[in-house]
C-alpha cells in the first residue's frame, strides 16, 4: 500500500492518498486477491469483504468509501456524507470523477492499466479523484473534475498520478496513436518493441499543468511489469486495484 499525505503547513484539513496493491484479500485466482472491483467476474461478497479490508486499512467506515460506474466518460460525481441515502448505492452511480468537502469519505477510483489521479486542496477543503483511461482522457475528464473542485472553493489544486500501464507496454494501431496525439501530442510513443504505442499517464501529467494543478507526486510503477498489481492487457480476465483519497481536520490525531 503506497501513502501520501497533502499537507499545506496552517490549512484546516490534511489530504491523504493511497494505492492498493493486489495481496491481502479473499478473491481467489485469477483474481487474487485484493480485487475490489465489481463486475469483473469475481464473487461479489468476496469482493464487499475485500472493500470492507480496504476500509479498515485506511482508518474508514467501510460505508465511507465511495465507489462509482466508471465508463471512461467526463461525468463527475459531487459526494456529500450528509446526503448519501442507503436506499442508492453509490455503485449505481456512472461517472469517472469524484469530488466532495466531507471529511472522513474515501473517493475511490478504480484500475487495472488505467491512470489514477488524486486531487486535494487541503486549504479550501476540498478533494477529487479520476479514471483517466486513453478514452476518459482524451474526453477530458482531469479537466472536468478540476473544474468541479474549483466550483467548490478549490483554489491551489495538488495531484497524485497512481500506477498505470507504462508506453513501453501499451502498444496500439498506428492510426490510434495518431488519433489520440492529435489532442494531446506528449502521448505519442514507442513500445519495448519498437511499436506505436500511447503514454496516457504523460497526457494526464500534460492536462494537469495546463489546469494549473501542482504534481504533488507521480508514481513510478507500470500495472503491467509489476506482479504485485493488478493488469488487463497482461492478464485480460483480472482484478482491479484501487487510489483512494480522503480528508481529516489538521488536528485529527
Amino acid at each position: 500500500m503506497l501513502h501520501s499525505r497533502f499537507v499545506v503547513p496552517g490549512s484546516r484539513c490534511v489530504a491523504h492518498a493511497a494505492f492498493s496493491d493486489r495481496w491481502g484479500g479473499y478473491s481467489l485466482p485469477p483474481y487474487s486477491s485484493l480485487n475490489l472491483g465489481r463486475g469483473v467476474g469475481d464473487d461479489d461478497a468476496a469482493v464487499a469483504a475485500n472493500r470492507s479490508l480496504l476500509a479498515q486499512a485506511l482508518g474508514l467506515q467501510s460505508d465511507r468509501l465511495s465507489f462509482t460506474s466508471q465508463v471512461h466518460g467526463t461525468a463527475v460525481h459531487t459526494v456529500d456524507l450528509d446526503a448519501l441515502s442507503s436506499s442508492v448505492p453509490l455503485t449505481a452511480v456512472e461517472a469517472d470523477a469524484q469530488v466532495t468537502r466531507s471529511h472522513h469519505l474515501g473517493l475511490a477510483v478504480l484500475v487495472a492499466d488505467c491512470t489514477p489521479v488524486l486531487l486535494a486542496d487541503p486549504e479550501a477543503g476540498v478533494i477529487g479523484s479520476a479514471h483517466a483511461g486513453r478514452i476518459g482522457m482524451s474526453r477530458g475528464v482531469i479537466a472536468a473534475a478540476v473544474a468541479e473542485m474549483r466550483r467548490q472553493g478549490a483554489e491551489q489544486i495538488s495531484a497524485i498520478i497512481g500506477p498505470s500501464i507504462s508506453p513501453r507496454n501499451y502498444e496500439v494501431p498506428a492510426e490510434m496513436r495518431a488519433e489520440v496525439a492529435a489532442g494531446e501530442p506528449v502521448t505519442a510513443s514507442v513500445s519495448a518493441a519498437g511499436a506505436p504505442a500511447l503514454d496516457v499517464a504523460a497526457g494526464v501529467a500534460e492536462q494537469l499543468r495546463r489546469e494549473g494543478v501542482r504534481l504533488e507526486r507521480w508514481v513510478n510503477a507500470c500495472t503491467y511489469d509489476s506482479p504485485d498489481l493488478f493488469s488487463y492487457r497482461r492478464d485480460r480476465v483480472t482484478g482491479r486495484f484501487a487510489g483512494v483519497i480522503w480528508m481529516e481536520p489538521a488536528d485529527t490525531p
